[in-house]
């Protein structure tokens, strides 16, 4: 049968279009661009990731309702890893692989997010972290995986050492922090930096879960260190502050983002404001929690989730944290322009250089370097507030992990 003109030109263009939509990545239409999000939205660790998430949603609802990127709305897809590995892993896979996401945008809990590195690079699917600092996930880079936008773990040791060397002048150090790989990241950093500045450093590294702080805190005070540095999660770091007030310690403290998650929460776990009259805290955003470089997102909070608002402990600290992936995600794609994959996603967020007015220092990312964020801000803190402290510490710049070398 002899097929007419108009009936191969129509032929031809549907075979194109068939074309086009097989080469189309899953997650993506002329109108949307589907994103994966996942967090911990329930249990212990829901400070990393409920609010988290909330400020995500309130930024990307805002791009939508801004038009878009190049015409496209954002569509969340939203799971709960409840910062478990298993979870999370389970969770990765059902938002690829069934809800056939474009990209991901999720994990507050380091330790779980690093699980899924296999699974992400062997789908090709492009993840930009929340508030996890994700080093096993980042060292050595994977090219579809981009993280520490909070910090790097790398980074929060060597700024803790750098601060407590040039600010409170220290010469002989106390560390405490975890004995899992968590704490292993902050401590080779801070071994690191410790040997650059010329400063002893003594360590005692704890199990997340002890209960009992005295054998370690009596360790401590032996070794008569100028400084205290707390790089635990937030129950040991006030078990920690506690003790060391009952042991009579007046030196500095110094708590690190991992244990200040609830500053209010700290100070009434601790019981006694005469414990944090020399105490500080190290932050990740470029002012204190309200301040005024921030007013705008606790405001936008506040307009989006007035109920929640009002409630104790929300916000929490990390809630910013949210929008600066959101941020980094929406540049990239606005940079690529309408013709968008996974690949050429991959390739942007390689390229990006972002100060967002959230973090203490630019999201920086490179071919070589996944790890976003490196700059740490000090406040010191009374048991009721946070006073800012000038200067940001971002001296773990010079240190480079030996899994990326």
């Amino acid at each position: 049968m002899k097929m007419t003109k108009p009936f191969v030109a129509a032929f031809a263009a549907a075979a194109m279009a068939f074309g086009a939509s097989a080469q189309t990545d899953p997650g993506l239409t002329d109108k949307t661009i589907r994103i994966g999000m996942f967090g911990p939205l329930s249990g212990n660790s829901m400070a990393y990731g409920f609010d988290v998430i909330n400020a995500a949603k309130m930024y990307y609802d805002k791009v939508n309702k801004d038009g878009g990127v190049h015409g496209r709305k954002i569509e969340l897809v939203i799971e709960d890893d409840r910062c478990n590995a298993n979870d999370l892993l389970a969770a990765v896979k059902k938002l690829v692989e069934q809800d056939k996401v474009f990209m991901l945008n999720g994990g507050g809990c380091s330790a779980a997010v690093v699980g899924a590195r296999e699974y992400v690079d062997r789908a090709k699917v492009p993840l930009v972290m929340q508030a996890a600092s994700g080093d096993g996930a980042l060292y050595p880079p994977s090219r579809y995986i981009f993280g520490a936008l909070s910090i790097s773990q790398y980074a929060v040791g060597g700024s803790m050492i750098e601060f407590a060397t040039q600010n409170l002048k220290a010469k002989k150090i106390g560390y405490i922090n975890h004995d899992d790989a968590y704490g292993s990241w902050n401590l080779e950093a801070a071994k690191f930096q410790a040997k650059k500045n010329g400063v002893t450093l003594n360590v005692e590294s704890i199990n997340p879960t002890l209960t009992d702080v005295t054998a370690p805190m009596l360790k401590i005070r032996a070794a008569n260190p100028d400084v205290l540095l707390i790089l635990t999660y937030d129950r040991p770091a006030s078990l920690l502050v506690k003790k060391a007030h009952e042991m009579g310690w007046t030196k500095p403290i110094v708590i690190a983002v991992n244990g200040t998650s609830d500053t209010k929460q700290l100070a009434a776990n601790v019981g006694n404001k005469d414990a944090f009259k020399n105490v500080y805290t190290q932050g990740l955003l470029a002012d204190v929690p309200g301040g005024p470089k921030l007013k705008w997102v606790y405001d936008m909070y506040k307009q989006y989730y007035p109920e929640l608002a009002a409630q104790p402990g929300h916000p929490t600290t990390y809630m910013p944290e949210g929008i600066t992936p959101a941020k980094v995600i929406v540049d990239a794609l606005q940079k690529i322009g309408p013709d968008l994959t996974r690949e050429k996603l991959a390739d942007q967020l390689a390229k990006t250089n972002l100060d967002t007015g959230i973090t203490a220092g630019p999201i920086v990312f490179t071919p070589t370097d996944h790890a976003g964020q490196k700059s740490a801000i000090y406040m010191k803190f009374d048991g009721e507030r946070e006073t800012l402290l000038p200067g940001v510490y971002s001296s773990a710049w010079t240190y480079t992990p030996p899994a990326s070398k």
